[in-house]
């Protein structure tokens, strides 16, 4: 496959952060919102964005919001519930992203749009996300629930392109402790 025209990207914050034990992507990391360093990321690429909510989005969310109504039942509803919105859309590919991921950098997002779709990071031999699927996943993407996201779709394919990255630049938040992890990391950047 190629590089599809008319690119959505889902930025999935619908998470209830059990691990975590409060709302971790409004939490102070490096001077903004955790979720800020995500989405700000995403805006940064040009093309459309999508907040996936739960109940709501938090106050910095400054694109369009998709309030997931089942979030509770795992990370699969939110990556359904955004094939959805990109079949709607007509778009030609949807790139998901997780907001609790403070260093994926617009560079990594360009490297997976400009890879043969789909595409997606590469956590050893594994696809993970962020990840490039194009529309003619999107029907298996849109049956996902539970806890299984688009990574589980991709698996097994012989056809996904792997994206290498840094594990710093796939470093995600689920505790405190990567909160401050998450904080060290972004500020050695500065």
């Amino acid at each position: 496959m190629t590089r599809p025209a008319d690119i959505v990207i889902a930025l999935l914050g619908a998470g209830r952060a059990s691990r975590f034990g409060a709302d971790k992507l409004a939490q102070p990391c490096a001077g903004k919102p955790l979720g800020q360093w995500a989405l700000e990321a995403a805006q940064a690429t040009g093309l459309p964005v999508v907040w996936i909510a739960g109940e709501r989005a938090p106050d910095f969310v400054t694109c369009e919001v998709a309030r997931n109504s089942h979030a509770s039942e795992g990370m699969g509803t939110s990556v359904a519930l955004a094939a959805r919105l990109a079949v709607e859309r007509g778009a030609g590919a949807l790139l998901v992203m997780l907001a609790d991921m403070p260093l994926v950098t617009t560079d990594l997002l360009a490297r997976l749009v400009e890879a043969d779709a789909p595409s997606a990071c590469a956590y050893g031999s594994e696809p993970g996300a962020p990840a490039l699927i194009p529309a003619t996943l999107f029907g298996e993407l849109a049956a996902l629930s539970g806890d299984m996201g688009a990574a589980r779709v991709l698996r097994g394919r012989g056809d996904v392109s792997l994206v290498e990255a840094s594990a710093e630049a796939l470093f995600d938040v689920d505790t405190p402790q990567a909160l401050a992890e998450a904080e060290r990391l972004l500020q050695s950047r500065a």
